[in-house]
C-alpha cells in the first residue's frame, strides 16, 4: 500500500481559510475523489497552536492511499485526473511550492480506530536525516529507538512514521525522509504534550539523526473524504 502525503499552500492572494476550504469542499470532493484508484483520502487543514512560528510552510496536507505503483501510474492517466484535479490546482494551490511524498507507514501506537465521528488532534512533523547518515541507519534508529521514546509522551493517543519509499532516491535525496504523524485528543492535550520533559527530550534527541534546521511541524485537524474504510 503506498501511503501519498500531498502538502500544499495557498496560491498567492488566498486566504489561508479560503484555501483550506476550497480544499475541503471543492477540490477533495468535485476532482480528486473521483479518481477510481484512490482507495482512501482525507485532508488535514492546519490549525494554531503555540509552537507556530512566522510564516507556514504549509497550509494543510493530503492523505491518498493506493493498492501499488501500477494503480498510482494508472490513476495518473485518468480523465479524472487530468482534466479533474490537476486542471483545478492552479485554483487554489500554490502548485510550485506542493510536496509530495509516497511513504510506507509504521504504526507504532495503534490506538483507537480512525472515525469520522471523533475529531482528533494531529501533530505532523517532517524529517530530513542527519548529513552523511545512511538511509537505512536513519530508518533503523527513528523505528527502533527514537520511536520507542515518543510512545512515553502523556495523552498519546496513536502514533505512525511514516518513511518516504526507496523510489524517491532513484535519481537523487528526497527534500524530506520521514514523516512523524502523533494524535491527540484535543490542543490542549496537544499543548500538554509538548511541554511534557519526554518531548524535551525528543527534541535533544532530534540532533543524532536529523538536521534540525530542516525540521518543519504542522498541527492539523482532519477530514475524510473516503474512509476512514476504503472503497
Amino acid at each position: 500500500m503506498i501511503h501519498q502525503l500531498i502538502f500544499a499552500r495557498p496560491k498567492p492572494g488566498m486566504s489561508e481559510a479560503a484555501f483550506q476550504g476550497y480544499w475541503v469542499n471543492v477540490h477533495a470532493v468535485q476532482f480528486a475523489s473521483k479518481i477510481p484508484q484512490i482507495r482512501r483520502y482525507l485532508v488535514n487543514t492546519r490549525i494554531p497552536f503555540s509552537q507556530d512560528s512566522g510564516d507556514a510552510l504549509f497550509s494543510g496536507m493530503a492523505e491518498i492511499w493506493l493498492a501499488n505503483e501500477e494503480e498510482q501510474l494508472a490513476s495518473f492517466q485518468t480523465r479524472e485526473f487530468l482534466q479533474g484535479a490537476r486542471a483545478d490546482e492552479p485554483n487554489w494551490a500554490a502548485f510550485w511550492a506542493t510536496l509530495v511524498l509516497d511513504t510506507t507507514t509504521h504504526t507504532l501506537l495503534d490506538g483507537p480506530p480512525p472515525s469520522r465521528d471523533v475529531k482528533w488532534v494531529k501533530y505532523v512533523v517532517l524529517l530530513k536525516r542527519r548529513e552523511g547518515l545512511p538511509l537505512e541507519t536513519f530508518r533503523r534508529y527513528c523505528l527502533q529507538v527514537y520511536g520507542s521514546q515518543v510512545l512515553s509522551l502523556p495523552a498519546l493517543r496513536r502514533y505512525q512514521q511514516c518513511h518516504v519509499r526507496d523510489s524517491f532516491y532513484a535519481v537523487g535525496d528526497s527534500r524530506f525522509d520521514a514523516v512523524d504523524m502523533f494524535w491527540f485528543d484535543d490542543v490542549t492535550a496537544l499543548e500538554i504534550a509538548l511541554r511534557s520533559q519526554v518531548f524535551q527530550n525528543l527534541k535533544a534527541d532530534h540532533g543524532n539523526f536529523v538536521e534540525t534546521k530542516y525540521l518543519f511541524a504542522l498541527a492539523v485537524e482532519e477530514h475524510w473524504i473516503i474512509g476512514p474504510d476504503a472503497r
